[in-house]
């Protein structure tokens, strides 16, 4: 004698009622399988496009940035050219780092033998919204503060 789950259920119909179960496990397992794909697929196509996207802003941004920082580059070496420099640009000298300038006031007439050197200035120039680095503080603190010395070094052996 057979073992049936349900007595009184003959054997064909427990079959077709055995095989329909497994049937239906296996369809929602295919299912599941195939949204999961697609839901996958439409993850990754819109992450892809929210990556392009992304990658056009900040390329965008960088360009806008060098050609601000380029523009200011531009300026710091015409800027003893420009109306707004209080100095004769043949007393200016660049330097870029650090600071941009060391403006020896008067240079250029005591050179000519017509006058004395001022005096010295440290500049920097800045455009649109740029403000002194963390570095250009403390120069600026150094030389407000008087920390500003002269020195010769004399090399006998060279």
């Amino acid at each position: 004698m057979t073992y049936l789950p349900m007595p009184g259920l003959d054997r064909g119909i427990f079959l077709v009622f055995s095989v329909l179960i497994i049937g239906a496990i296996i369809g929602a397992l295919i299912c599941y399988i195939l949204i999961r794909r697609q839901v996958r697929r439409e993850y990754e196509l819109a992450f892809k496009e929210w990556m392009a996207d992304a990658e056009k802003r900040i390329r965008r941004d960088t360009l806008g940035k060098s050609r601000a920082v380029l523009k200011g580059k531009i300026a710091e070496q015409l800027a003893p050219l420009l109306p707004g420099f209080d100095y004769n640009p043949a007393d200016a000298r660049f330097i870029g780092s650090p600071i941009d300038y060391i403006i020896f006031d008067g240079y250029s007439e005591a050179m000519e033998g017509d006058g004395e050197i001022r005096r010295i200035v440290l500049m920097d120039m800045k455009t649109g919204k740029a403000r002194l680095s963390r570095t250009e503080k403390k120069v600026k603190s150094a030389v407000t503060s008087g920390a500003v010395e002269w020195e010769t070094l004399v090399l006998d052996d060279v």
